[in-house]
């Protein structure tokens, strides 16, 4: 069975033990409210080190006042019953004031893929990720560490933030887990009427439409503009929809020859959703 670490002194204490024995390490970041998306993040660690390490914390840096922090879903109990199926060595899960102690004043910021789409909207967000994400891995001091590509540029961002800190953590990206219908799994679509769940789906499907139109040649610009109209006409509030070099996230200089990745986030009542895809290349197009 799991064990339950509130205190990072009692985390090192474990890692320590498990160095000494050779054992690999690997570490799935979380804030909890777990879903199916989350334990594929779990099992992709256990199928790569000896011992896995799951936190649980809702990072109060990475909201902005009048976001959702409040009412973000917490349910550490349920939590640690959808993990024990995956049997985790440790569930790390600290309070605020574990992790941000009184006096704490310090500030991990990126550069690079935190530019603009999400920053633009949430300017504070990449640098609450960014510290919390750097706190928990020199926490544990992992081999490796889990990340969804649902959140793609906070992928990249932390991918960035571990070359350029040189923290010992190798970070694996993991396919985006989907509904059947498509949707993107999130702890937020519990957010969502009857009704915004029903036309949810379609964010995915206008996106993949938009990757399949500029991977067969269309232009950038209109098929966006197109794939915005729709999502508009169906009650989405886009925040962004556009495509962007997928190694960078800049703006696409050469389609023909960047790897593309189309990204998304948009309100349906309430509820923010984000989204991405690959562009295929027109050789997978055609197939």
């Amino acid at each position: 069975m799991s064990q339950t670490v509130r205190q990072i002194a009692e985390l090192r204490n474990s890692v320590r033990r498990w160095r000494r024995k050779g054992e690999s390490i690997a570490m799935v970041p979380t804030m909890g409210a777990l879903h199916a998306g989350h334990l594929a993040l779990v099992e992709a660690a256990r199928q790569s080190a000896d011992r896995i390490i799951v936190t649980i914390f809702v990072n109060p840096a990475q909201f902005a006042e009048g976001e959702d922090l409040g009412r973000y879903p917490r349910a550490e109990a349920g939590d640690l019953e959808k993990l024990r199926p995956f049997d985790p060595d440790i569930v790390f899960a600290p309070s605020a004031e574990e992790i941000y102690p009184q006096g704490f004043d310090t500030a991990i910021s990126v550069g690079g893929p935190s530019s603009g789409l999400e920053s633009d909207t949430r300017p504070q967000f990449f640098t609450g990720v960014a510290t919390v994400v750097t706190k928990l891995l020199l926490a544990g001091l992992p081999d490796l560490a889990t990340f969804g590509e649902k959140d793609y540029q906070q992928l990249l961002v932390v991918k960035k933030l571990v070359r350029d800190l040189n923290i010992p953590t190798t970070i694996i990206a993991c396919p985006t887990i989907r509904e059947p219908d498509g949707l993107a799994l999130s702890s937020r679509n519990a957010y969502l009427s009857a009704d915004e769940r029903a036309a949810a789906p379609l964010l995915f499907e206008t996106l993949g439409k938009l990757a399949g139109q500029i991977g067969g040649g269309a232009a950038i610009d209109d098929a966006t503009a197109q794939a915005t109209g729709d999502l508009e006409r169906a009650g989405f509030d886009i925040d962004y929809l556009t495509v962007r070099n997928a190694r960078t996230l800049e703006p696409v200089s050469d389609p023909a020859t960047e790897p593309l990745r189309a990204l998304v986030a948009a309100r349906l009542g309430s509820t923010r959703l984000i989204d991405n895809v690959a562009v295929p290349r027109n050789s997978d197009a055609d197939k």
